[in-house]
């Protein structure tokens, strides 16, 4: 049996990157799965390739994360979708990298709302949905940054708002106790994704200081991420709350 055999997944960024992956490898585990991201096509053609490969999805586009307003729509409508709600992945995320004397006070807000608002105002409008359904489980990806300082990219505002996503995930975890409600962050190292690949491309230097922190030297593949987050909603994790998962191939642990 599938180890989130009919659980209802709501998954914020799948468009692309790990959001799809997310996407492809919860609906393989059984999951019915609602997704949503900015750009509607990308969102589209996600739902697609996991029809096609034999699971269930619903896609719900375009939605900006960073209106509280139309978060509180698209929960609404992933909750109809399957009648519930079991699961919420924060995966989606905007960020702007600079260094302390030349990150404006725009750039701040920004990261800030990209990385720390999306989060809270998703599990904010599911948290009713999940106390009704007696538990559940919200996993924040958030990141290495939250961790440990920068050097390149210089991330005044992303290690700021991901040790703010890791903050916040125990403080859901000591607040959903009672509900059933468990919480777990994901704080991945540098991945290769699409968005990644076309950032650093024929930027070899970039790419070498970006993973010179890791012990394993390379970027993670999003299924090494995605992989622990099926795990960590599923039920054989039933004991794990309130804790943070690095996935950054060593780079915190020196």
């Amino acid at each position: 049996m599938a180890t989130l055999e009919q659980k209802v997944v709501l998954i914020t960024g799948t468009g692309g990157g790990m959001g799809r992956v997310a996407a492809l490898i919860f609906a393989r585990e059984g999951a019915k799965v609602i997704g949503c991201d900015i750009q509607a096509d990308a969102n589209d053609e996600t739902v697609e390739l996991v029809r096609r490969a034999g699971g269930e999805m619903t896609g719900i586009a375009p939605v900006d994360l960073t209106d509280p307003e139309q978060v509180r729509r698209f929960v609404e409508d992933a909750v109809a979708a399957y009648g519930g709600l079991d699961v919420v992945y924060n995966n989606a995320a905007a960020m702007r990298f600079g260094s302390m004397p030349d990150f404006s006070v725009g750039d701040w807000r920004a990261t800030v709302a990209g990385e720390l608002d999306i989060p809270f105002f998703v599990s904010k409008f599911a948290w009713p949905h999940l106390v009704r359904r007696g538990g559940g489980v919200i996993i924040n990806v958030a990141s290495m940054a939250g961790m440990i300082a920068g050097e390149n990219p210089p991330m005044v505002g992303h290690t700021a708002a991901n040790a703010g996503v890791i903050g916040m995930t125990r403080q859901l975890a000591l607040e959903g106790a009672a509900h059933g409600i468990r919480a777990v962050a994901i704080s991945p190292g540098p991945v290769g994704t699409p968005a990644s690949e076309r950032d650093l491309a024929g930027n070899q230097a970039a790419r070498d200081a970006i993973i010179g922190k890791t012990l394993l030297k390379r970027f993670a593949r999003p299924e090494e991420i995605v992989e622990l987050a099926a795990f960590l909603a599923s039920d054989r994790a039933a004991y794990i709350t309130g804790a943070n998962y690095p996935v950054d191939g060593g780079a915190s642990a020196w």
